[in-house]
């Protein structure tokens, strides 16, 4: 997932979505030895093993941890949560004669 829709979920997500989302991606990643979003040097097994040793239910996670777990396994959230591209489709060209 690109950053900048991982920012926009990570202010409105809770914690026990958080957790709904791991623990789909849990039984959903098929090849846990791909090549991280985050870090192109571990694999998505390692970069699951750093983000969940520093997740709590229970206690605040920081603005950074969501964002991070959003971009790495953001593909196994609710529907809901993802927000849709705004397309302008009335988009009027400016247009100009050339000058020769």
């Amino acid at each position: 997932m690109k950053t900048y829709k991982a920012r926009i979920i990570a202010e409105v997500i809770t914690n026990e979505q958080l957790l709904k989302m791991m623990e789909t991606a849990r039984t959903g990643v098929k090849d846990w030895k791909q090549i991280s979003i985050l870090n192109k040097g571990i694999t998505k097994g390692y970069a699951w093993n750093i983000l969940v040793a520093s997740f709590d239910v229970n206690r605040s996670v920081t603005h950074i941890l969501k964002i991070n777990m959003i971009r790495e396994f953001g593909e196994f959230l609710p529907k809901e949560l993802i927000p849709k591209d705004k397309k302008n489709v009335n988009i009027k060209p400016i247009h100009q004669e050339p000058i020769f």
